[in-house]
């Protein structure tokens, strides 16, 4: 799911658990980590959020969040920043993460 500085704010608020990956097209580990993104959100489909914000297209979120490198991923549980992983790591990594904030 493509967040914006529309349906940001909603998305995180409106659902339990959502994942987000702060990235952009010229950066190489955001391209390597895109495959993985995908793969979760089909595993994880309707049970969680995964959302994808392109940094370049929305600054203000990238400012608002602290985004200072890419490729961030934050997760956020009832709306609230629980834990925040920067660069890229296996599908594993981020299954028993996302398995252990849905408990």
């Amino acid at each position: 799911m493509e967040l914006t500085d529309k349906n940001f704010k909603s998305t995180i608020t409106d659902n339990k658990v959502v994942m987000v990956d702060f990235w952009a097209e010229w950066c190489g580990p955001c391209r390597v980590l895109a495959p993985t993104m995908d793969s979760l959100g089909k595993d994880f489909n309707g049970k969680l959020v995964i959302g994808k914000v392109n940094v370049d297209n929305n600054p203000t979120l990238s400012t608002i969040n602290k985004v200072r490198t890419i490729p961030t991923v934050i997760v956020y549980k009832n709306g609230v920043e629980v834990e925040r992983l920067v660069g890229v790591r296996d599908k594993t990594f981020y299954t028993d993460k996302l398995n252990y904030y849905l408990n």
